[in-house]
């Protein structure tokens, strides 16, 4: 059965061009592939020429979501059975394909209304990656740029979506109460990575989060500074997820949506693999900062 390699690109639509700039480039340490004269930044973290696309606009949301597949074959086979499930599929023109360094692509919308691209032949950069900020390096290349979290209108018929059509593997689902909210969140892998995506139900926007995951504990620390001192607002401080393992700290884009940045996420071997129930988000941290400030605030009366 053919299926998608790994998640290949994101492109989000912003307000702020130049703070996206700086958010890519001095915090999360990424190496900016391009400015156009239009405004449109591209930004890179391993061997592939692009990884993250900015474009101007008002949405300040995810604008579109990339899957790269192994060959043309394999992407025109799952295309098939995007139809075959009634789902209307476009072949990008060169120019289209060219714009997103890729040799070919096809265009739909996923269950959640989310835009996303069935890509493959995705153009390499002339020279290895190396970030002044990150010296760990990022774990993307042949397990893609990290994961997302995107918005879904009803998670079992995306579950179906994203297995049946596109092949992605069941990790595990995360079942729980968290501050009177009900979570409830299917993860999926393309990869040795954990997953590439997740969903439970609607979000504001059409994503909850993107993930990057970098190869020391250090640079997550290092990291998580440059965000504070940057004034972005942390989400969640330092935890440790149950089900990938990762340790990871959250916070807001300059779009208002968030970012994971993390380290030590666990890999999956589908010969060994057996999907399970989580009954938490969390196995320590992850706190929203308010929180803890009336603690502390005890703590020092």
């Amino acid at each position: 059965m053919a299926t998608v390699a790994q998640l290949g690109y994101l492109e989000f639509e912003v307000r702020d061009l130049d703070a996206w700039e700086r958010f890519g480039r001095d915090v999360l340490g990424l190496g900016l592939a391009r400015r156009e004269q239009g405004g449109a930044l591209a930004f890179r973290m391993d061997g592939h020429a692009e990884r993250i696309r900015v474009r101007p606009g008002e949405a300040d949301d995810l604008a579109e979501l990339g899957w790269e597949l192994a060959s043309e074959a394999e992407a025109l086979a799952v295309a098939d059975r995007l139809r075959a499930a009634g789902v209307e599929v476009r072949r990008l023109s060169d120019a289209e394909a060219a714009a997103r360094r890729v040799a070919g692509a096809l265009s739909y919308v996923d269950p959640g209304g989310v835009p996303s691209t069935l890509v493959w032949g995705a153009e390499l950069a002339d020279q290895p990656f190396r970030s002044e900020l990150v010296r760990s390096g990022f774990v993307a290349d042949e397990q893609g740029l990290g994961h997302i979290v995107i918005s879904a209108r009803d998670k079992a018929e995306n579950l179906r979506f994203y297995s049946e059509i596109l092949g992605l593997r069941l990790s595990d689902h995360i079942t729980c109460d968290l501050h009177g909210y009900a979570v409830d969140i299917a993860f999926l892998h393309a990869n040795a990575r954990h997953h590439s995506v997740a969903f439970g139900g609607p979000q504001r926007k059409r994503m909850h989060h993107f993930m990057l995951e970098v190869r020391s504990v250090d640079d997550v620390g290092l990291a998580m500074d440059r965000t504070m001192a940057a004034g972005l607002r942390l989400m969640q401080t330092l935890g440790r997820h149950p089900n990938d393992r990762m340790l990871s700290f959250y916070a807001k884009t300059p779009s208002g949506f968030q970012f994971e940045l993390g380290w030590g996420g666990r890999q999956v071997d589908d010969a060994t693999w057996e999907p399970t129930v989580h009954d938490r988000v969390s196995e320590w941290g992850h706190h929203p900062p308010e929180f803890l400030l009336p603690k502390a605030a005890e703590v020092h009366q």
